[in-house]
């Protein structure tokens, strides 16, 4: 597949049929999977609650002190309804928009959090990257462990899934084709940003984890983190070169599909396209 002139590298999984690859994708790489990482860190934050860990209506000063008494729980922040707005405060650059805000810059940020606010937190809901951001923040401080640590410890090892990481071996790395094939550079994901959208994954690993999540409820009911339409619960990610859909229907069906040089929104456009297909699928 091309787009304006470039390759649009495309893997899809499903319960309906073997895995279908295009101009070079695999399944066996590491990807970007942008804002899937939610589903991750949200996962994190009902197995923290369930283990006694914390309390999902805990407020976030509780764990951050240094942030003041707004009312945010951590639930607003895994619900999107926190009143953050989407994205850090300031002009993010363009080609690597989140590579300056590290932890530094989140603990300068945090002490007047207030003044961030777009409504009063519970009031409504906007899409907060920032959001969950500092909700990573907060399950490092209550776990005493990094971002890594905990969602492999809540996660990552009790659904037996290893091929999900912040750092994968650059070796393995599976990046967008630009000019002459030589890969893009992706955004640099791995400081405060990280619990909204740094991980990595291989599409498999990310397909099992839908897989474990969705239709199998290994670890209970689906975090907040996913969003619902009817009977689908989904979420999608897209870093600048790197898209991803997953989703499952009630009924068992499900879908991932990750692209590289691909619009997110047409990435979008092709998950409930394969789940409408399999649907009338022999």
């Amino acid at each position: 597949m091309k787009r304006a002139g470039r390759l649009v590298p495309t893997c899809v999984l499903s319960e309906a049929a073997s895995p279908t690859l295009s101009d070079g994708h695999a399944v066996d790489r590491s990807v970007q999977i942008g804002s899937l990482t939610k589903v991750v860190t949200g996962t994190a934050l009902t197995r923290m609650a369930a283990s006694g860990v914390l309390s999902l209506d805990d407020p976030l000063d509780r764990w951050l002190p240094t942030a003041p008494r707004t009312g945010i729980t951590l639930l607003h922040l895994a619900r999107h309804t926190s009143g953050l707005p989407r994205l850090p405060p300031g002009r993010l650059p363009r080609r690597d928009p989140y590579a300056a805000f590290d932890r530094a810059a989140l603990d300068r940020l945090l002490p007047r959090i207030d003044t961030l606010l777009t409504c009063l937190p519970g009031r409504a809901e906007e899409y907060s990257n920032l959001g969950y951001a500092v909700l990573g923040a907060a399950l490092s401080a209550a776990s005493r462990m990094t971002y890594a640590e905990l969602v492999t410890e809540y996660v990552l090892r009790p659904l037996n899934i290893t091929e999900i990481t912040a750092n994968p071996d650059p070796a393995q790395r599976l990046l967008a084709p630009g000019f002459l094939g030589r890969p893009r550079k992706p955004w640099t994901m791995d400081g405060a940003i990280l619990p909204a959208g740094g991980l990595w994954a291989t599409p498999r690993a990310a397909a099992d984890m839908v897989v474990r999540l969705l239709v199998a409820r290994r670890l209970g009911d689906p975090a907040p983190s996913w969003q619902t339409s009817g009977p689908l619960r989904w979420h999608n990610g897209a870093t600048r070169h790197a898209s991803v859909f997953a989703g499952a229907m009630d009924d068992g069906r499900w879908v991932l599909i990750h692209r590289l040089n691909a619009v997110p929104e047409e990435t979008d456009r092709a998950g409930i396209q394969a789940l409408k297909a399999s649907r009338t699928s022999p």
